[in-house]
């Protein structure tokens, strides 16, 4: 989450050049007042809707993210600094989220029925709560927000929006578009405001969730917070994920695949492969392919098609990734390529990767939120196992090995994480769950789940007599 000072407004910045973008003043209690008032109002008229209707909305909602494609992937290019290439790919996500609870969300939340003891009737719904409050980051600027709020819309409920600082234009023009998708007015909000207002959202009596998307700490402080005031949350937060490179594995897909996992989205995904764990019988082999793909990465203007790693989103971030890399090395890391930030205005870091990563080094035990891959040598499997499970952390992971059934075996009873990908890199997929274990956080979103996860389980319950 974006550090907030004792300023009236908020400031983007391009990362490419560290240019000023936008200044955006902070709203007054009042306005926010007004709004979550303006929210509630809207979502007793929504509420009443049926999923048709409703469905019929979010589906233009898709439609127009495609419409506003060319604008909304300039703008979140210039704010957060990822590749012009993956903003569009962010965007046709989103549009497969809104088609699918679109699609889905009629049969995810029909209601249910079951026999009574009695021999009477048994009938679960899923009631809509009312205004879900969601706190999104700066790394999928679109994709963040539409994750939570389109399954909420669809649930019924309506949806508030704190985004990260450096991404408040991609807010606003979220909120255009959702509009122009003839949303009712006061569904979806963006709320521009500080820590200290943010508070009161949480505490406010019409606000009934929570969700949050960002690091463990900020998890723990929004979990405590929200828990006071006994509200649902769902917290998705931060990885160290680990890829397994197993003793069969196809080490040119394994190399490939590594690289597109660590520096997909320039090395700033929560699920991002950043620990690579490769068996001794292949990990020479492995390590040297893979340092020379990472060395090859051209790095560069995110908006030119032959760049291959765009800048970081912040300068501070930048500052952060590279405190982690040199308290690495002192404590016995080796830098086998990379490893220095880039001279230039803006917020540049090579792809770097990092040998004789142990336990004790941010490396190891922390998540390093940019292009940093860990490389580690495991003795065999079982041991490549047991390393991938010595962390905090628990969002996703991956195996690379030509005997598929084996490494599913491996994902359903040994990986301590909520998302597996064999033979692949992490992705979202509009139909699979998403979300975490331990520090990784608790909920999910996606795959119908994120649909019932702030609604009104409620039991109804008629007598046959």
């Amino acid at each position: 989450m974006q550090t907030e000072t004792k300023t009236d407004t908020i400031k983007t910045v391009n990362p490419s050049n560290g240019k000023t973008l936008e200044t955006y003043p902070y709203m007054t209690d009042d306005a926010v007042e007004s709004i979550i008032e303006k929210s509630h109002k809207a979502f007793l008229n929504w509420r009443l809707k049926s999923f048709e209707d409703r469905a019929t909305i979010i589906t233009s909602i898709g439609e127009e993210l495609q419409n506003y494609k060319s604008e909304l992937a300039e703008l979140m290019t210039d704010e957060m600094g990822k590749l012009l290439t993956q903003s569009k790919q962010e965007i046709d996500l989103c549009q497969a989220i809104c088609n699918y609870c679109a699609s889905n969300a009629a049969e995810n939340l029909k209601n249910e029925e079951r026999k009574l003891s009695d021999g009477g009737t048994g009938i679960i719904t899923y009631a809509p709560i009312g205004i879900v409050y969601g706190i999104q980051p700066w790394n999928y600027p679109s994709y963040q927000v539409i994750r939570y709020a389109i399954a909420n819309l669809m649930a019924g409920n309506s949806v508030l929006l704190k985004h990260a600082g450096n991404v408040t234009g991609t807010a606003k023009l979220l909120e255009s578009i959702f509009k122009a998708a003839g949303l009712p007015e006061g569904l979806f909000s963006v709320l521009v405001i500080n820590h200290e207002q943010s508070d009161t959202i949480i505490k406010h009596k019409l606000v009934r969730g929570v969700t949050l998307t960002g690091s463990p700490s900020a998890g723990k402080i929004i979990g405590k917070k929200a828990g006071e005031e006994l509200k649902k949350t769902v917290l998705e937060l931060g990885s160290n994920d680990a890829y397994l490179i197993l003793h069969d594995a196809d080490i040119e897909k394994a190399v490939e695949k590594s690289v597109k996992g660590r520096i997909y989205n320039n090395g700033e995904t929560c699920i991002a492969a950043k620990r690579f764990i490769a068996v001794e019988s292949v990990y020479d082999t492995f390590k040297e392919a893979f340092v020379n793909a990472m060395n090859d990465l051209k790095l560069g203007n995110p908006k030119h098609e032959d760049t291959d790693l765009g800048p970081m989103a912040r300068k501070d971030l930048r500052e952060k990734l590279h405190d982690q890399v040199t308290e690495s090395v002192e404590k016995g890391a080796t830098i086998l390529c990379g490893g220095s930030p880039k001279e230039s205005d803006g917020f540049f870091y090579p792809a770097t990767v990092l040998e004789n990563v142990t336990p004790g080094q941010p490396a190891y035990d922390d998540e390093l939120f940019g292009p940093v891959a860990s490389l580690i040598k495991a003795k065999d499997d079982e041991d490549a196992m047991r390393i991938a499970n010595d962390s905090k952390f628990g969002l996703g992971g991956g195996i690379f090995s030509k005997d598929v059934d084996r490494a599913t075996k491996l994902a359903e009873t040994h990986f301590d994480t909520g998302m597996v990908f064999i033979n692949s890199f992490g992705l979202a997929e509009p139909n699979m769950p998403f979300g975490g274990v331990k520090d990784s956080g608790f909920g999910r979103e996606h795959g119908g789940f994120g649909m019932k996860e702030f609604v009104n389980v409620k039991s109804i319950m008629i007598s046959k007599d």
